[in-house]
């Protein structure tokens, strides 16, 4: 019973948070946990400060004006966060009046200024205008506090936290958009390697099926001629057009094949925006011939597998990618400098290992706590094939029919 009303509770909370602040917008309960700053407010009855000479009197006009500042809050902060343009600068600055208007009566009411100096990184203005914005309240903010004959140490304070506060919030908008980019320029690598392979693939089928067919209907129209004259000869030119046919249609097949395949050029590219994004640094060289699928399509699985493992596991600073190519062999080399550990076999691992044993490779994985961990793949270079391809047979054949005529 108490589970069912605990997941009953927590999918409450979920449902405000995601009306009050939407699931979009990708602040999480970062903003509820921000509202624990309205504490200060409530200071100056924990302490018995009085407004305007820090003496001592808690009376009940300071929390009762508290309160319904808190009240008035409450609607401007969560509309900051969901809105954009002059409604939010509106909500902002509504804010930063609460403080003025509060600083009477509660001398911890700057903590309203620094909720506006927050908010102002998120405006949709050049950084100068921000900035100005933040220099304009903070002298507004001064010249109350003389007014008041409140000590300017609290003006200090409330600049040294409203400056940190927007810097801080301004790098960290600042890299959501970096992130964003990098998000957008990976979509735009996985577009322009998809269009390559289909382009590819486009330009391997022409290859392939312009001679096939040529061939195919070369030795039709023969048969058709031979068939009353030179019946064998037929029989022979239609038996050469199932073996032409069957094997445009095995390589066909092999060629569309590729489509599905994995990239290494696509996969070092996720590879650099998963881990830059979690502030890992990418570095990698690839020395690498032409490959078959097959292989090409291993080593990006096992770039894929070896690079999330270090995102979720290592905790490491650096990673070093290295691919090349020697006396018939291809090798991955993926280098980490986190903490290293003990290989435990998992569901990764063995459909790694798997996969690279299926097209002739070897994969080791190397790791010592406190020493990073370094996976190695091998793989063996398929024997360069001899004698003539279905392009020169076809060649061959129609060159044969020319004779014929």
């Amino acid at each position: 019973m108490s589970g069912t009303w605990w997941q009953s509770t927590v999918r409450q909370a979920l449902r405000v948070r995601r009306r009050l602040v939407p699931e979009h917008l990708g602040h999480g309960w970062m903003p509820f946990y921000g509202l624990a700053y309205l504490l200060f407010l409530f200071l100056p009855l924990v302490f018995g400060f009085r407004a305007g000479a820090l003496r001592a009197n808690a009376g009940g006009g300071v929390l009762v004006a508290t309160v319904a500042s808190v009240i008035v809050f409450l609607p401007l902060y969560f509309q900051a966060y969901r809105t954009h343009g002059l409604r939010q600068v509106a909500s902002t600055l509504a804010i930063a009046g609460l403080g003025y208007a509060l600083q009477p009566a509660n001398s911890f009411s700057n903590t309203y200024l620094i909720y506006a100096c927050a908010f102002l990184p998120a405006w949709q203005a050049p950084v100068w205008v921000r900035l100005g914005t933040m220099v304009v309240l903070l002298a507004a903010y001064a010249v109350e506090l003389h007014l008041l004959r409140y000590p300017m140490f609290i003006l200090g304070l409330t600049v040294l936290i409203a400056g940190s506060v927007f810097f801080g919030n301004h790098f960290y908008y600042r890299d959501r958009q970096k992130q964003a980019a990098l998000r957008l320029s990976h979509d735009e690598v996985k577009r322009l390697a998809a269009t390559a392979e289909r382009e590819r693939i486009g330009r391997d089928l022409h290859d392939l099926l312009g001679h096939t067919l040529s061939l195919v209907a070369l030795k039709s129209d023969l048969a058709a001629r031979l068939v009353e004259r030179d019946p064998r000869g037929a029989q022979r030119e239609i038996e050469d057009v199932s073996r032409v046919a069957r094997e445009a249609l095995s390589q066909v097949r092999r060629a569309v094949t590729g489509i599905r395949a994995a990239g290494i050029a696509a996969q070092l590219a996720s590879s650099r925006l998963l881990l830059e994004t979690d502030g890992i640094a990418f570095d990698y060289r690839v020395d690498l011939p032409p490959l078959p699928d097959a292989h090409e399509t291993a080593l990006a699985l096992a770039l894929r597998e070896s690079v999330t493992n270090v995102q979720r596991h290592a905790r490491a600073r650096r990673v070093e990618v290295r691919l090349w190519h020697e006396a018939g062999t291809v090798h991955l080399g993926v280098q980490d400098d986190g903490r290293g550990s003990d290989i435990e076999p998992g569901t990764g691992l063995a459909g790694m290992r798997e996969r690279i044993e299926a097209v002739g490779g070897h994969l080791s994985i190397s790791s010592r706590r406190g020493q990073g961990t370094r996976v190695d793949v091998v793989l063996p270079l398929p024997a360069p094939q001899t004698g003539a391809d279905a392009g020169d047979r076809a060649e061959a054949a129609m060159g044969h029919v020319g004779r014929i005529w």
